[in-house]
């Protein structure tokens, strides 16, 4: 199989020292050294972030989806509502994920793409004292926005509220202060800008609230986040996991402690400038405002006579997979991610491929 360089938002291209680690050896979960590996992955996640006296490192065997769907279901006190914030697809699926689980809700929605008015964010919490958590994406890759995090964190720490975010496509390529902003549920996945392999997501969770949600009725079995946390914190998992894309995340997570979490933002940020330039000297243009863009992923306007499926199918004949629009953006714009592990001249590559495909653009 030709070897592709993805610039899709996940799963992305990996190390070989990534890669190779899933040739460990067979293992079963209910091992000591598997217990190991675990402690190991759940220590040095906390520690690349610096947050190892005020957080606990949660695992799930699953997709990103798998761990925020475990952050939603534990986090809400059944006569308490959840404040959802949403302006893509996935801060619409923390709200479908709420609804599911039949929890007490308020939305405020906005046309995908649009920064959220704090105004309106602070008007709900005054409005709806039943509040107990707010609920957000940080980088919402429907359109590439990054939604303003720190001043919802303060929001959410002056009306004493738990705050809940969606880190999925942003935990490692954008910056997050967890020192600044008092996040109680942070949830990640391995196979984004971590530079792992799909199969393993985790769910960071403040330790000082824990006595809050340790005792709340359980909603779902696979996606108990209390029940996981005491089945790690004894070395111990709740079910079979996906023992090599444990290897693997362990490997990554070796590789981000050497860059540092500091250093690989600062290449994503480089990398997405470079690009960002390249598209307009080829007369692209941007869905939104640069200044609202995360430092991942960049979405793009289709020009007038060029579809997408036209424009996927010979960036992949070149080796570069991008990704397409969603819902009514479907036919409208394209989007290529930075994420993972792509060398320099890839980057280059893939504007010589764009400038050749949009030749006719401005004449």
């Amino acid at each position: 199989m030709k070897k592709m360089t993805l610039m899709n938002p996940g799963p992305v291209n990996v190390t070989d020292r990534v890669r190779d680690a899933q040739l460990r050896g067979d293992l079963c979960h209910r091992e000591p050294e598997f217990s190991d590996l675990m402690l190991l992955i759940r220590k040095n996640l906390l520690k690349a972030f610096d947050i190892e006296k005020e957080y606990s490192a949660i695992l799930i065997t699953g997709s990103g989806t798998a761990a925020l769907e475990m952050a939603v279901s534990s986090c809400l006190n059944p006569d308490r509502s959840i404040l959802v914030i949403q302006n893509g697809v996935y801060g619409e699926r923390i709200g479908k994920m709420a609804d599911v689980y039949r929890m007490s809700k308020h939305t405020i929605s906005y046309n995908w793409g649009e920064m959220p008015k704090l105004e309106e964010v602070e008007q709900a919490l005054q409005k709806h004292s039943s509040i107990e958590v707010i609920a957000m994406v940080h980088h919402e890759t429907t359109t590439g926005l990054l939604n303003p995090l720190p001043e919802i964190a303060l929001l959410a720490k002056q009306y004493d509220k738990r705050l809940l975010v969606d880190c999925i496509s942003s935990l490692g390529g954008d910056t997050i202060n967890f020192g600044q902003y008092p996040i109680d549920f942070a949830v990640g996945t391995a196979n984004k800008c971590l530079h792992g392999l799909p199969g393993v997501s985790f769910v960071l969770h403040s330790k000082k609230d824990l006595s809050r949600i340790k005792d709340l009725p359980a909603r779902s079995i696979y996606f108990n986040l209390v029940e996981h946390l005491k089945a790690q914190e004894l070395g111990d998992t709740l079910f079979t996991p996906a023992i090599q894309a444990h290897y693997a995340l362990d490997a990554a997570l070796e590789e981000l402690l050497e860059e540092t979490v500091d250093g690989r933002i600062e290449r994503y940020r480089k990398v997405a400038k470079d690009l960002r330039k390249g598209f307009k000297a080829i007369g692209l243009e941007f869905l939104i405002p640069e200044s609202h863009q995360s430092n991942c992923l960049t979405a793009l306007k289709l020009p007038n006579g060029i579809s997408y499926d036209w424009l996927h199918d010979k960036l992949k004949e070149n080796g570069f997979i991008i990704y397409a629009g969603q819902g009514l953006f479907s036919k409208e714009i394209f989007r290529i991610a930075n994420m993972g592990n792509i060398e320099s001249e890839k980057i280059n590559l893939c504007l010589k491929v764009l400038k050749e495909c949009f030749t006719k653009i401005g004449k």
